[in-house]
């Protein structure tokens, strides 16, 4: 069974930084691309970023382009996002997901952007 485990989120005051890391514990993921989504109360769940398996190409959401950095490590089987001036409607559930023939999504890590 794969699974894929969130950590570094948090409460944190507006303009601050996290980093969220992802990691797959036995399971080789370098072959599959790697996302955050994230979803907050009463909303959809939305694709933050995405990065391929090589980590040469990456997407990210308009709302967090300017701010946000996604990273893998594939020797640690960790893909990371780095937020920067984290802003209230930033908070939500943030997910990882890993995708080639098969997805496998993360249990999530809760994010709260509050002063």
């Amino acid at each position: 069974q794969v699974q894929l485990v969130e950590s570094g989120g948090g409460l944190v005051q507006p303009g601050e930084s996290l980093r969220l890391s992802c990691v797959a514990p036995g399971f080789t993921f370098s072959s599959y691309s790697l996302s955050w989504y994230r979803q907050a109360p009463g909303k959809e769940r939305e694709r933050v970023a995405r990065i391929s398996s090589t980590g040469g190409g990456t997407n990210y959401a308009d709302s967090v382009k300017a701010r946000s950095t996604i990273s893998r490590d594939n020797a640690k089987n960790t893909v990371y996002l780095q937020m920067n001036s984290l802003k209230s409607e930033d908070t939500a559930v943030y997910y990882c997901y890993a995708a080639r023939v098969y997805a496998y999504w993360g249990q999530g890590t809760q994010v709260t952007v509050s002063s």
